[in-house]
């Protein structure tokens, strides 16, 4: 429980980045309205569904 509020996880490893791309990535999450942690853990979940998506293609491709 941090201040009251129940969080689901808490990540303690920090990120390292290039410093040009932090600077992209504040300029991408300012403009969806995200702050930079939500707008990495968008982009993460989004990678993870492209990679199942064609993890299915690919095994379904197999199999016929």
């Amino acid at each position: 429980m941090l201040g009251g509020v129940c969080l689901k996880t808490i990540n303690p490893y920090p990120l390292r980045i290039e410093e040009e791309l932090m600077t992209e990535l504040k300029k991408i999450a300012e403009k969806n309205s995200r702050s930079v942690n939500k707008e990495v853990e968008f982009l993460i979940k989004k990678r993870i569904e492209e990679y199942k998506s064609l993890e299915k293609k690919t095994k379904s491709s197999v199999k016929n």
